[in-house]
C-alpha cells in the first residue's frame, strides 16, 4: 500500500511540473527565447540591466562629387551604445546578445531631390556591435548633370533589432526578447563647383570628302567655377568621318558666364558621304583648388558634302578619221564646294593622239562650267564609231590642298575618212592650191623678165 501511495504522489508531482513548463512556454512571446540552466551549480556571470544601440553614420573615403558623375558613396555605420548597468550574480544567465548590439540591420539610402539619384537597393548587415570599428556599406549613385554646387544631406534609414532587458524570473531560465527600431540619419556629401561648357556657335568652311577646312567655335562657361589656364580640346567622335587636324586651343582664363572663341582645322575622310558627322568638344582647366580638371564633353555636328563631282555637259565632238582638229569639252562643277586652279587632263588611246592633253579651267563655283580645248589627231585607219576617253580634273580646295576628281568619261565620235584627201585635205583643194601657186610663180617670172628687158 505504501509503494502504491508513493507512486501516485510521484505521478501527481510530475504532472504539476509539466503543467508549469507548458504554461511558461505558452506565455512566452514568439520573438523570445528561453534559456535553461540544465545541471550543475551556476557559474558567476554578468547581466546587463539597461542600454541600447546608439548608431551614427558618415561618409568614408570620397565625399565630393561633380555633376554628371557616376558615384560610389561609402557609408560607415558605428554603434556607440553603452550598457547602463551590470549585475554580477551567481544565479544569472549570460546574454546571447548584449542589449547594445544592433541585430538584423537593413540600411536604405534615399534622396530628397533630383540632384542625386540612388541606384542601389537596401543593404543588409547581420549585426553592428557596440564599441567596434563599425561596418561599411556602398551605394551606387548618379549625380545629375544639372546639380548645383553645395552640400546635400541624404537620409539613411536604418532598421534593426536589439535585445530588450527583462527581469530574470528564475535562476535557471531567461527570456531573450528583441525590440524593432527604425532611425533616420543624415549622410552628407558635397557637389563641387565646376566649369560646364555650352557650344553657343559652330561654323565651318564648306568641306567635302577628302578636303580640309576650318571650324570656328564659341563656347560659354555655364558652370559656377572660374577656370584658369584653360584649353579647348577637339577630338574625333568614335569613327566619325571628321578628323581634327588641330586638337587643342589655349584660351587662358575661363570665368563663369564667359564666352571664348577658338578655331580648329578639320579634315573629312575620303570615304565620307553627304551627311552631318559628330566631333567632341571639352575643356581642361585648373580649378580654385589647383587641380587640373576636365569638363564633360559636348558633341556638335559638322555638315560634310560628298566628294566634289564633275560632269561633261557639251555635245559629243565629231572628227573625221585621218584628220586633225580642236575639240571642245565643257566640264560642270556638280558638287557643293568651290574648286580653285582647276586643270583637266584627257588620256588618249588607240590611233588617237593629242598634242596637248592638259587644259586650264581656273575657279569653278558650284554649278559653274569651264571649257577645255584639246588638239587631237585621228589616224586614217581608225574605224568610224564613238570612242570613250578617260579624263580627270585636278584642283585645289579652300585651304590650297591639291585634290583629284574621279574619272570623267569624254566621248568622241570618229567619222569616216574623207575621200581623195591628202593628209586629210581634199584633193580638189590641193590641186587648186597648186594651180594658184603655179599662176603666182608665172606672173612673178613674167614681171621679172620684163623689168630686165627694159634695162
Amino acid at each position: 500500500m505504501t509503494s502504491t501511495s508513493f507512486s501516485g504522489n510521484a505521478r501527481t508531482t510530475l504532472a504539476v511540473i509539466a503543467l508549469i513548463v507548458c504554461s511558461a512556454v505558452i506565455a512566452a512571446p514568439v520573438s523570445a527565447a528561453i534559456y535553461t540552466q540544465i545541471s550543475g551549480s551556476p557559474a558567476t556571470t554578468s547581466k546587463y540591466l539597461g542600454g541600447s544601440p546608439s548608431l551614427s553614420a558618415s561618409v568614408t573615403g570620397a565625399n565630393e562629387f561633380t555633376p554628371g558623375q557616376d558615384a560610389t558613396i561609402t557609408v560607415l555605420v558605428k554603434n556607440s551604445g553603452v550598457n547602463a548597468m551590470k549585475q554580477l550574480n551567481q544565479t544569472a544567465i549570460e546574454y546571447s546578445d548584449l542589449p547594445t548590439t544592433a541585430k538584423f540591420v537593413t540600411l536604405t539610402l534615399t534622396s530628397d531631390n533630383n540632384a542625386v539619384i540612388i541606384k542601389s537597393d537596401p543593404q543588409i548587415l547581420n549585426s553592428i556591435p557596440a564599441s567596434g570599428t563599425g561596418s561599411t556599406v556602398q551605394f551606387k549613385a548618379k549625380i545629375s548633370s544639372n546639380a548645383t554646387a553645395g552640400e546635400y544631406q541624404l537620409p539613411l534609414v536604418i532598421n534593426y533589432q536589439y535585445p530588450r532587458v527583462i527581469q530574470q524570473q528564475k535562476d535557471s531560465e531567461f527570456e531573450d526578447t528583441y525590440t524593432t527600431t527604425e532611425v533616420t540619419l543624415p549622410v552628407t556629401i558635397r557637389i563641387k563647383p565646376e566649369v560646364k561648357i555650352a557650344v553657343v556657335e559652330s561654323t565651318s568652311d564648306p568641306i567635302s570628302a577628302g578636303t580640309e577646312g576650318f571650324l570656328n567655335l564659341k563656347i560659354r562657361n555655364d558652370g559656377p567655377e572660374n577656370g584658369s589656364k584653360a584649353s579647348v580640346k577637339l577630338i574625333r567622335s568614335g569613327s566619325s568621318a571628321i578628323i581634327p587636324t588641330d586638337s587643342s586651343a589655349f584660351i587662358g582664363d575661363f570665368p563663369s558666364g564667359g564666352i571664348v572663341g577658338c578655331r580648329f582645322k578639320i579634315v573629312a575622310s575620303k570615304d565620307a558621304t553627304a551627311q552631318t558627322y559628330p566631333v567632341d568638344v571639352f575643356v581642361t582647366y585648373t580649378n580654385s583648388e589647383g587641380d587640373v580638371v576636365t569638363t564633360k564633353s559636348e558633341t556638335i555636328g559638322i555638315p560634310v558634302d560628298s566628294k566634289t563631282s564633275f560632269a561633261v555637259t557639251s555635245p559629243v565632238p565629231a572628227v573625221a578619221a585621218g584628220t586633225q582638229g580642236i575639240i571642245e569639252v565643257q566640264y560642270r562643277n556638280t558638287g557643293n564646294t568651290t574648286v580653285y586652279e582647276t586643270q583637266s587632263r584627257l588620256t588618249p588611246h588607240g590611233d588617237v593622239t593629242i598634242d596637248n592633253n592638259v587644259a586650264y579651267l581656273g575657279e569653278l563655283q558650284p554649278g559653274q562650267s569651264g571649257t577645255a580645248l584639246y588638239d587631237i589627231t585621228i589616224g586614217k585607219s581608225t574605224e568610224p564609231s564613238t570612242y570613250t576617253f578617260d579624263s580627270k580634273l585636278r584642283y585645289r580646295d579652300a585651304l590650297g590642298n591639291s585634290q583629284e576628281s574621279d574619272t570623267i568619261v569624254v566621248s568622241i565620235q570618229v567619222l569616216p575618212a574623207r575621200a581623195d584627201t591628202v593628209a586629210g585635205i581634199p584633193t580638189t583643194v590641193v590641186i587648186a592650191g597648186i594651180i594658184l601657186v603655179v599662176i603666182a610663180a608665172g606672173i612673178g617670172l613674167y614681171a621679172y623678165r620684163r623689168k630686165t628687158s627694159l634695162q
